[in-house]
């Protein structure tokens, strides 16, 4: 009945949102469509449907500006983050609608997602870049048959438009905008486009539209590793275990491709893999996201470098299998092929001594072989900002580490406030107070007030202490 009420509540434009169950969240939601042109250019032509969800506020009395989060990859589905999202951001719905919005191509809205992997594949196969690419391509030629299959209608630019007729058909003026990774870039586009419909903005992991995806890659993952390999040999028992780790591991690169014997975590038999140079660094680079994950990235490291995988590809399969983490892989690429692949020629980022060009292989593979869509030229500056917009970077993040987010607080100007968390790894929300420190930005009653939210409780927070088996402490 509650939920009931709200949508009696809701304006005449929501009078099609439905009471709906999302996965992870208790109560109902509401669930609504907005119809939009596939071809902007065309709007008479085929048509696609958006779908968002509601997290409905509990007061009668409502605050009438909500909060649209926005998600990552690009490809990931924000609906389908819905649990996460009410855990972490569950205080803003005393009073504020929280809005889900999935982005065209994820999720329910025209996806561009290939067959969820098979979590018992062979690891031969979950390793072999060669065959992922392989697959990719025999997905991606079966989305470019689907009736929305045209990839070039799939930019951050046409979807921020999609989000702004969503904030329309809910019958608001303004929204406040919470983005994560790649989410930061969509959150930033909107205030281009839209900036008068922005009361609020928190960008957490600053992927900016100037960030050339393939190539940031290298130079910000090589920066993470090589402040783990650091953080190792300053730890006395990390130290005393691992002697010399950083020229071992380089050894072990330049001794890649070899053999080894590995436990499959979930199906339990013994397979015999290859591990490339490639496959190497791809294990190491999931765990440094997090990190409590990269703590026992050097132990692991140091183990493969004496002829025992098992930890290694452990920690590297326990990353990003979470259902909420998946990524439609066609709309992914889609964004990156159309506006970070054009700009990898002229990247200014120097590629890292380890990971080199290894993630760009795939993009230079595929970006060729997909229509890639228009980009205006806009979209790669960033205005001023015209209301106060909160920036965080994790210190020791692989992908996002605040030089990217200092770059867009000097763009903002002097609405933006830039936090830097020092030991935090790929996002910030979560840790500590910050749950807290979002709120009160948000609910702050003027821009002033907002920037002068102090976020101090979270900045001491240490780095994970070492991890090191039993028997070696």
């Amino acid at each position: 009945m509650l939920v009931l009420a709200m949508a009696l509540a809701l304006p005449a434009a929501a009078a099609e949102l439905k009471p709906c169950r999302l996965r992870g969240v208790e109560h109902e939601a509401l669930c609504g469509v907005v119809k939009r042109p596939l071809d902007p250019a065309q709007p008479q032509g085929r048509s696609i449907d958006v779908h968002y969800a509601v997290l409905p506020a509990l007061a009668r009395n409502k605050k009438p500006d909500p909060v649209f989060f926005l998600a990552g990859g690009p490809g990931q589905s924000a609906i389908d983050t819905a649990g996460t999202v009410a855990a972490l951001l569950g205080r803003f719905t005393n009073r504020r609608d929280i809005v889900l919005i999935d982005q065209r191509g994820t999720g329910r809205s025209a996806p561009l997602a290939c067959e969820a992997d098979d979590p018992q594949r062979p690891l031969a196969e979950q390793f072999d870049l060669l065959r992922l690419r392989e697959r990719q391509s025999a997905c991606f030629d079966k989305l470019k048959a689907l009736p929305h299959g045209d990839f070039a209608q799939y930019t951050t630019t046409i979807a921020m438009a999609d989000a702004d007729a969503v904030r329309e058909a809910l019958g608001v003026a303004q929204v406040n905008l919470v983005g994560a990774s790649y989410g930061t870039r969509a959150a930033l586009e909107y205030l281009r486009q839209f900036p008068k419909a922005v009361r609020r903005a928190v960008i957490d992991g600053a992927a900016p539209p100037d960030m050339v995806l393939p190539a940031s890659f290298s130079s910000d993952n090589q920066a993470a590793l090589d402040a783990l390999l650091d953080a190792c040999e300053k730890d006395a028992a990390c130290a005393a275990r691992e002697p010399g780790l950083r020229g071992r591991w380089r050894a072990l690169l330049a001794s890649l491709p070899r053999t080894a014997t590995l436990a499959h975590p979930l199906a339990g038999r013994s397979e015999t893999v290859e591990v490339t140079r490639d496959g190497l660094l791809a294990m190491v680079r999931g765990p440094l996201y997090a990190p409590l994950l990269a703590s026992a990235l050097p132990a692991a490291i140091g183990d493969a470098t004496r002829g025992r995988w098992a930890p290694l590809a452990g920690l590297a399969l326990s990353f990003g299998n979470a259902r909420s983490l998946r990524i439609a892989e066609g709309m992914h690429f889609a964004v990156v092929c159309a506006e970070d692949f054009p700009r990898l020629a002229s990247a200014a980022d120097r590629p890292g001594d380890d990971f080199g060009g290894t993630f760009a292989t795939l993009y230079e593979h595929t970006c060729p072989r997909i229509a890639r869509g228009a980009v205006p030229e806009a979209f790669y500056r960033l205005p001023p900002a015209p209301s106060a917009v909160l920036v965080l970077s994790g210190g020791i993040d692989p992908v996002t580490p605040p030089r990217h987010g200092q770059r867009v607080a000097d763009a903002l100007g002097a609405k933006a406030k830039h936090v830097v968390v020092p030991n935090a790894g790929h996002g910030v929300m979560a840790i500590g107070c910050m749950r807290d420190v979002l709120y009160r930005f948000v609910d702050a009653p003027d821009d002033a007030a907002a920037l002068a939210v102090d976020a101090g409780c979270v900045t001491s927070i240490p780095r994970p202490a070492m991890f090191l088996p039993v028997a070696a402490r």
